[in-house]
């Protein structure tokens, strides 16, 4: 199954931009997925092919019109997710990403500007608002990019070994352990020496306790959710309350 991509942007030219080389390039010739562009102006119907207007109530910058979007959402066809890029949205997250991944497609709205007219979302309540991060682009087609590589590099044959991505950052809740490779020694520092054990459980030991680790003190926001999943009980357990004998 072909992983079929379409953009709804103002900037068309910017795709496939980098997702055009390396393994996401390969994909692409392959036929692995397929990268659509939709000129947003397009849909525009004065003869300015005007997309924007001033903010009700006032302030800085332009809005995206409502109609124009709406024409343009409504020239894709159903069947795959539509994604929102805006500050405001939810911060998409791996878990979302293996899930459209798995998926026959998706399409992507980038926004640019102050952003969309809320009634698009009113109108189409199926249209998901994410983000990439707590950071505000000059327009979504960047993060149109680094969500598209994280898709493509998960389809069927794209990475080469199909565990290739299992042991990365947040793939079990926790950020990545760290790397070395050789050599052994640089500038006075030296690979840890239970990776060069060849003991593969004390090996899968360290990189465990350092992945909790470095969660811990670089992302508290990931460590109390992964925390609280692995302190609940397994399924089944049983609870009793201090002082008192189960039945």
């Amino acid at each position: 199954m072909t992983f079929a991509a379409t953009i709804l942007t103002l900037y068309p030219e910017m795709f496939p931009g980098s997702l055009g080389i390396s393994l996401a390039g390969r994909a692409l010739d392959r036929g692995d997925w397929t990268c659509e562009t939709v000129q947003i102006r397009d849909f525009a119907t004065d003869r300015h092919r005007t997309v924007d207007d001033t903010p009700a109530g006032g302030g800085a910058g332009m809005v995206l019109k409502p109609d124009v979007i709406g024409s343009a959402i409504e020239s894709v066809g159903e069947g795959r997710p539509v994604l929102a890029m805006t500050p405001r949205g939810k911060p998409i997250t791996q878990a979302r990403i293996r899930e459209i991944a798995a998926g026959p497609g998706v399409a992507i709205l980038c926004g640019r500007f102050e952003g969309f007219d809320e009634r698009i979302f009113e109108r189409y309540p199926q249209i998901e608002q994410v983000s990439l991060a707590d950071i505000v682009l000059s327009g979504g087609e960047p993060a149109a990019l680094a969500i598209l590589d994280a898709c493509i590099r998960l389809l069927p044959g794209v990475m080469g070994a199909p565990d290739s991505g299992v042991e990365e950052s947040y793939e079990n809740g926790l950020i990545e352990y760290p790397q070395y490779t050789r050599p052994q020694e640089w500038e006075g520092r030296t690979i840890p020496e239970v990776l060069r054990s060849g003991d593969h459980a004390k090996i899968a030991a360290w990189r465990k306790a350092r992945s909790e680790e470095d969660t811990r003190l670089r992302r508290p926001d990931l460590w109390e959710r992964y925390s609280g999943v692995r302190d609940q009980p397994a399924s089944g357990a049983r609870h009793e309350e201090p002082g008192r004998p189960g039945k």
